[in-house]
C-alpha cells in the first residue's frame, strides 16, 4: 500500500464515513472543509484513491460530489475569450503578463470562489454530503488555493476536502507544487 492510499484510509476516510464529519474535519464552524496534501507527481495515483474513496463512501450512504478547478478555470478563462485567443496572447505578450490576466479574471471578472460555490451540492446535508475539490495543480502558477479557502468561509455547508500537490513546509505550511514559497496561514486542518 503507497503512502498516498494509506493516509487516504487511514486517516481521511475513517472521519468522512462519520455520521457527522463535521467535528473531526475543521475547528471552524464555517470552514466544514480540510486540505489533503499530496506530492504532485502523485497526481494519478490520487484520482484512482479518491475514485475508490467516492465508492466507498457511496456504500456507506454518503453522496459525494466533485469539483474540478481544472473545469472552473476553463470556464472562466472562456468567459473572457476563446482559448485560441488565449494562446494567441500568451504568445504575443509573454507567460508572466497572462498569468497575471488569468489571476485577474480568476480573482475579480469570473471569481473563482462564485463557480466552486455554484458546484456545491442544492440543498447541503451535512450528515450526508461530501464534496471533493479536485484538479487544483490546474491553477498553478496563477492561482493559489489559500484565497480560494478564505472567500469560501461561509459559503461551504457540508464536509469538503480541496486536494492539494504540494509539499509540506512545518505543521501547517504548504508549497503550492513544492515549488512556490510556502503559505503559512492554512487554518484548515491537513491531512
Amino acid at each position: 500500500m503507497s503512502d498516498l492510499e494509506h493516509r487516504i484510509k487511514q486517516s481521511l476516510e475513517p472521519v468522512l464515513e462519520l455520521p457527522d464529519p463535521r467535528q473531526r474535519i475543521s475547528a471552524y464552524h464555517d470552514m466544514p472543509y480540510a486540505l489533503f496534501r499530496y506530492d504532485p507527481e502523485d497526481e494519478f495515483d490520487l484520482r484512482k484513491q479518491v475514485t475508490l474513496l467516492e465508492t466507498r463512501l457511496s456504500q456507506k450512504g454518503k453522496r459525494v460530489r466533485r469539483i474540478s478547478l481544472a473545469e472552473c478555470l476553463d470556464e472562466a478563462m472562456r468567459s473572457q475569450r476563446p482559448l485560441e485567443e488565449w494562446f494567441t496572447a500568451e504568445r504575443e505578450q509573454g507567460v508572466e503578463t497572462i498569468v497575471e490576466t488569468v489571476h485577474s479574471v480568476l480573482s475579480e471578472y469570473s471569481p473563482l470562489v462564485d463557480l466552486v460555490a455554484a458546484r456545491m451540492p442544492e440543498d447541503p446535508d451535512p450528515l450526508r454530503d461530501v464534496v471533493f475539490i479536485l484538479r487544483t495543480g490546474a491553477l498553478f502558477p496563477v492561482y493559489r488555493t489559500f484565497s480560494l479557502l478564505e472567500q469560501l468561509k461561509g459559503r461551504v455547508h457540508v464536509p469538503t476536502v480541496l486536494f492539494y500537490p504540494g509539499d509540506l513546509d512545518g505543521a501547517a505550511g504548504l508549497r503550492f507544487m513544492g515549488v512556490l514559497d510556502a503559505e503559512h496561514n492554512y487554518r484548515p486542518k491537513i491531512f
